[in-house]
């Protein structure tokens, strides 16, 4: 067995090689025919280290950072050949592939950059962290009850932008030392306040049911999916119905270390097939796409486990369903929405039909919605978001203008150091981020 793992290694370790080299030669040509920013023309920042299994966290940021680019000049530093390809074709802002160190350090002397935000906590953030005269800020890409969301790593940044009150009431809880006062800034949920996409069905009569798990998680504390232990019993309910209209949207990593959770997966989406094969007007969806937001908006109903989905469709004030985790060591913070949510035990998930229908006309389940709504983001009125992040931005180059005429001076770094890394190109499924 051990020679039979070494021999999966070295040939997945091989094809990374192999793939990573060939992206390169890719990118190589592609950027030849990119222009290249300025010198002092960039102000701010997007951080983004990670490969193309992780664009889903930098994509949900597209529309606000185009929005804030209209003022301050935006690009995203990236290091990854596979995630920059993609992006050149899809970014709204200039993206900037700084492979090796010394190219982030000419970077940096290049530009006078104020704040450089992060959506992840790839372990690479630390090579943009050690240059100081601008801000590391942390914006994330979701807000959720997961202990993600307590890392001790928010201690890192000079500050964090956070959707509201609950988020820094779970930061006091969670972490010693960390003055969320002058640490955190509330802005809500921009990317509510551009939610995108078309519907890809004629709406009818059907009650619509969003189910979107989590992936399976690399480790027991974070296996927070549902999609082996919930999800075949939950769908194959609401198809047999012919009153449901599923859109099954599971998280892009959804499979990637567990063959049974894969295999579950598989299963949702072929009975979504066969079920679009029985009834033409049924128009059920298997979601894979980039679009984000039309399915939040869309469904009557949503079914998410302990994720930033959650939260990003708490930002829609519409009835939600979180699948409880079957694995007991996967960390539950119940002192949030999460302690007065609307649970679904396994063993309940082939009953899902009437549950869908008690939590959809509840007063009191709605009553207990709203209130967490404003907990987590405040007023969620269109455009507020939108507003509070540009204001947020707005604080923060001002402080950096202050300390710029306080400490006026040589902007230069120093020199790279030879045995700190590269940006790399492998699609490790045991990337921490999720």
């Amino acid at each position: 067995m051990a020679i039979l793992n070494d021999l999966k290694s070295a040939r997945r370790i091989a094809s990374n090689l192999i793939r990573s080299r060939r992206n390169r030669r890719a990118l190589a040509r592609r950027l030849e025919a990119e222009p290249q920013p300025e010198r002092d023309s960039i102000h701010i920042a997007v951080y983004f280290a990670d490969t193309k299994v992780n664009l889903y966290q930098i994509r949900q940021w597209y529309a606000p950072l185009a929005k804030l680019a209209e003022t301050w000049p935006v690009a995203i530093i990236t290091r990854s050949p596979s995630a920059t390809l993609v992006m050149l074709d899809e970014s709204p802002v200039p993206v900037v592939y700084l492979r090796k160190v010394v190219d982030l350090e000419q970077f940096v002397n290049d530009q006078e950059l104020r704040i450089v935000f992060y959506v992840n906590q790839n372990t690479k953030n630390f090579q943009m962290f050690r240059y100081g005269r601008m801000w590391h800020v942390f914006v994330n890409h979701g807000e959720s009850d997961k202990m993600y969301m307590t890392t001790n790593q928010f201690k890192a940044y000079d500050y964090s932008l956070v959707a509201g009150q609950a988020a820094r009431d779970r930061l006091s809880r969670k972490l010693w030392g960390f003055d969320v006062d002058t640490r955190t800034i509330m802005i809500g949920r921009p990317q509510a306040d551009h939610f995108v996409g078309e519907l890809p069905y004629v709406p009818d009569d059907r009650t619509v049911v969003l189910y979107a798990p989590t992936w399976e998680g690399d480790r027991e504390a974070a296996a927070y999916g549902s999609i082996a232990s919930h999800g075949v019993a939950l769908v194959t309910a609401l198809l047999a119905t012919g009153e449901h209209r599923v859109i099954f949207r599971p998280h892009p990593r959804s499979g990637v270390v567990d063959e049974e959770y894969r295999k579950a997966k598989e299963e949702i989406i072929a009975a979504i097939a066969a079920a679009n094969a029985r009834d033409g007007a049924a128009q059920h969806i298997y979601d894979d796409g980039k679009a984000m937001g039309w399915q939040l908006a869309a469904a009557d109903v949503a079914i998410s486990d302990v994720s930033a989905m959650v939260y990003d469709r708490l930002a829609v004030g519409k009835p939600l369903i979180i699948a409880r985790p079957v694995n007991p060591a996967a960390e539950i913070d119940t002192d949030g929405y999460l302690g007065d949510a609307e649970w679904l035990d396994a063993a309940d998930a082939a009953d899902i039909v009437s549950i869908v229908e008690r939590v959809q006309h509840s007063p009191e389940a709605q009553e207990r919605l709203e209130y967490w709504v404003t907990r987590h983001f405040g007023d969620t009125s269109p455009g507020e978001a939108t507003r509070r992040f540009r204001a947020a931005v707005e604080k923060l180059v001002a402080e950096w203008d202050r300390h710029a005429a306080l400490h006026s001076g040589d902007r230069r770094v120093r020199e790279a150091d030879p045995f700190e890394g590269e940006g790399d190109d492998e699609d490790d499924p045991s990337t921490e981020d999720a």
